[in-house]
């Protein structure tokens, strides 16, 4: 049985206060999460002084602050990453984060010393930072929300050539050309993402998810955006093997992506629905399972007398028919025993032996 990796995604949902960073440590590990993921970004290196917030981060966080006022806000600072890493430790879940620039992502490296790193979206297009982090040899979880296959194809490409050229400053090229599963195969995997928040249900488009599979060759997941639980047991009864969905104490809270997360409760759902369908999927093969092998003989059927039968006379379908036990010859034999002569006497209802 494959497990799905079910990765908490805490984000920002802390609003910048390590109290509540830690609470929610507590709830993805008492939910039986895999990881808790946070983000880990410079706001100043993030957004510049004119980006303005998403139409969702307005919808949703209603004031008057820019994009990089609202991150200000929403930064854990880099000395509390260790805290909340040690916290992991004690309660045996995995701690991870996602760069958002070049600063943050040495500091995740080099620092923090994480052996997984997981990329954002918006980081997808974001050719200095894939390259820094392909370089650094860590195993890469990508998604791929706004993306198309070209730009997908060209990202994998530059993590390649990486492998590839370690020495070799990358040159404005098709980097698509470079592309090569083999080399990716045990090094990154991909997760089909809708980037909004939340994200209606008609545009997940989960279908696309196997797309990735195919074209790619790579291990694929779902990120999960979508108000509820849904969503994310469907991909995993589509082969999803990593599953990433947002998560809040509490959804009233302020910010940007509190809405659009689960609380504790509908976490612990999720994870223990993950479970139950990663015991259904079982095996491919196509057999009896010991827990029905016992019933076949009571839900199917024999070839019975259906009247008297007397020694000699011949079998006719007014004198053999179909019912339970099926502990006798299979009824798809019935045409076989027919103009045939009984062998011994038979009551009524008898299996025919």
């Amino acid at each position: 049985m494959n497990k799905v990796y079910v990765i908490a995604e805490a984000g920002v949902n802390h609003n910048g206060d390590l109290k509540l960073a830690h609470e929610l440590v507590d709830a993805a590990a008492d939910a039986g999460a895999d990881a808790v993921k946070f983000q880990t970004f410079v706001p100043e290196l993030l957004a510049s002084s004119l980006a303005e917030k998403a139409a969702y981060q307005q919808r949703n966080q209603p004031d008057k602050d820019n994009q990089l006022e609202m991150l200000q806000k929403l930064a854990l600072d880099f000395e509390h990453h260790h805290e909340l890493f040690d916290h992991c430790q004690r309660r045996e879940i995995d701690f991870l984060s996602s760069p958002f620039d070049k600063h943050s992502a040495s500091f995740l490296i080099d620092k923090m010393e994480l052996p997984q790193i997981k990329l954002g979206s918006g980081e997808l297009t974001n050719g200095p930072l894939i390259w820094q982090l392909a370089l650094s040899g860590r195993k890469l979880i990508l998604s791929t929300g706004m993306a198309t296959l070209d730009e997908i194809r060209e990202a994998l490409g530059l993590i390649c050539h990486a492998i590839t050229h370690p020495g070799e400053q990358p040159q404005t090229n098709d980097f698509s050309a470079c592309f090569d599963a083999r080399l990716l195969k045990n090094h990154v995997s991909l997760l089909h993402c809708t980037t909004e928040y939340p994200c209606p249900v008609d545009s997940v488009n989960l279908l696309a998810m196997n797309t990735l599979a195919e074209t790619f060759g790579l291990t694929c997941g779902y990120s999960d955006h979508t108000q509820g639980i849904n969503v994310s047991l469907a991909a995993v009864a589509r082969g999803a093997v990593i599953i990433e969905k947002h998560f809040t104490l509490d959804r009233s809270l302020p910010g940007p992506d509190h809405l659009a997360s689960l609380e504790p409760e509908e976490l612990k759902l999720l994870v223990e629905g993950i479970r139950q369908i990663e015991l259904a999927l079982g095996s491919k093969d196509k057999q009896p399972v010991a827990s029905e092998r016992n019933n076949a003989a009571i839900a199917r059927k024999s070839i019975i007398a259906l009247q008297a039968i007397s020694k000699g006379q011949g079998y006719n379908s007014d004198n053999i028919g179909c019912k339970r036990p099926g502990k006798g010859i299979s009824p798809m034999r019935y045409w076989s025993l027919l103009d045939k002569t009984s062998q011994r006497d038979y009551d009524k209802d008898e299996i025919i032996e």
